[in-house]
């Protein structure tokens, strides 16, 4: 078993890496070389701006390479939850954004041509208790009469003929949904920046970032600074380095994945007969899809940990284990690739970006953040180059989490939470 993202491990070399020192001056330094960083270099350089990009590893290193390769429309939260919270005028538009988020990934791997095995196959939310389908209703029916009228749920037989488990109660399906293969994807991206004109510097880790007047800062590195008229932060979890606003409002949570060997087709086609994209109604759940090589793609939370060798073996077993329960027919399906990644964990599980202190943002896409991303690179781009502010996340609040500097203490107490919430309800 390979202790690596499979999607890491079977994407293509990136070639467009800029070996040239750094240069004294950009228009925009954008720091973070995963999907929203790279989107918005593809963006700024095609408005003709000066654009630098520094990764502190390399590029697509963390969460977008090292998720479950969904590409979906739909918030986080249950949508009636959120209008509830919201509104229904706002939370409509967040889901729209979710949308157009969809659309424009296909529209970039249309126009740019990237071979990522990307298609629309639906999403399946499946029902892990009779409670939680009654929840999935009221969904559906306000989602129905507002935002998605191809919304569908699905009934316990009906379900059964779209997943072969007898774990499920029901389902909602959103037909838009979709997956990629996101290393392919990644890096299709980042040479269709380079092309653009972006500047990518690898293994340039910020060390400081010091504001000199508006939004001109100078960002320090090991391998020497560079003073930008602009800076995009679209670090994740921003867990390291000088960016302490950002850690205090971004929790990293740990999400891990397996991949099987490639299956049998005709046993992939009785299992899952549409080959959707599938996750659990669980606090604590999974979710999988398929590959195009027959492998099953199976993550969750499996432990409310940070990502690491240990934990992602340990995080492994677990992961089997409930591939187990939910398809006993795969009982001894051999494991080839384990991993594990960080989700940027924002308190109210919605995106967040704007302009702080001088310095533009987007992250905080909680688990979601596929499409999101993507899209938000345009949208950041676009409000960088003073084109337009389609920004939907701009107007929200975004305070601190109480107590909460940077290391993730209260991770255990929130898992426990979790599991005692899934037993209980």
């Amino acid at each position: 078993m390979k202790m690596e993202s499979f999607w890491q491990s079977t994407a293509p070399i990136f070639t467009g890496e800029c070996q040239q020192p750094l240069p004294a001056t950009a228009d925009v330094v954008i720091i973070g070389g995963g999907f929203s960083g790279i989107s918005a270099a593809r963006n700024l350089a095609r408005q003709g701006l000066q654009v630098v990009v520094l990764e502190s590893e390399k590029i697509m290193s963390q969460a977008s390479a090292r998720n479950g390769g969904h590409c979906n429309t739909g918030v986080a939260q249950n949508f009636a939850s959120l209008v509830a919270s919201k509104g229904l005028e706002k939370a409509t538009e967040f889901y729209r954004a979710y949308d157009d988020a969809v659309s424009y990934v296909a529209s970039v791997i249309d126009e740019e041509r990237i071979d990522c095995d990307f298609r629309l196959c639906g999403k399946l939310k499946l029902a892990s208790k009779p409670a939680h389908l009654a929840s999935l209703q009221t969904a559906a029916k306000l989602m129905s009469e507002t935002v998605d009228p191809e919304v569908m749920l699905l009934s316990a037989t009906e379900t059964r003929d779209e997943v072969s488990s007898d774990a499920f109660y029901g389902g909602l399906l959103q037909k838009r949904g979709g997956q990629m293969h996101m290393g392919k994807f990644g890096i299709g991206l980042a040479q269709s920046a380079v092309r653009a004109g972006a500047k990518i510097y690898q293994h340039h880790a910020v060390t400081a970032l010091t504001r000199l007047s508006g939004y001109q800062h100078r960002i320090e590195t090991a391998k020497g600074s560079i003073v930008a008229e602009k800076v995009l932060l679209a670090t994740g979890c921003s867990d390291k380095g000088p960016f302490p606003w950002f850690q205090r409002r971004i929790v990293p949570v740990g999400s891990f994945i397996i991949t099987t060997v490639p299956l049998p087709a005709t046993q992939l086609a009785q299992l899952l007969p549409h080959d959707r994209t599938y996750v659990t109604s669980m606090n604590i759940g999974n979710y999988f899809r398929t590959t195009a090589d027959n492998r099953l793609v199976f993550g969750g939370r499996a432990r409310f940990s940070m990502s690491n060798p240990t934990q992602d073996a340990r995080s492994g077993e677990v992961l089997r284990a409930s591939l187990k329960t939910l398809f006993p027919q795969l009982a001894s399906i051999p494991i080839d690739y384990c991993w594990g990644g960080l989700v940027d964990m924002s308190a109210d599980r919605l995106p967040h970006a704007g302009e702080q202190n001088g310095v533009f943002f987007t992250m905080g896409y909680s688990g979601h953040g596929t499409q999101m991303s993507v899209w938000m690179g345009k949208v950041m781009a676009d409000l960088i180059g003073e084109k337009k502010d389609s920004n939907p996340w701009g107007t929200e609040s975004w305070p601190a989490v109480p107590g909460y500097f940077g290391k993730p203490w209260f991770l255990p107490l929130t898992g426990l939470y979790y599991k005692t919430k899934d037993r209980l309800f």
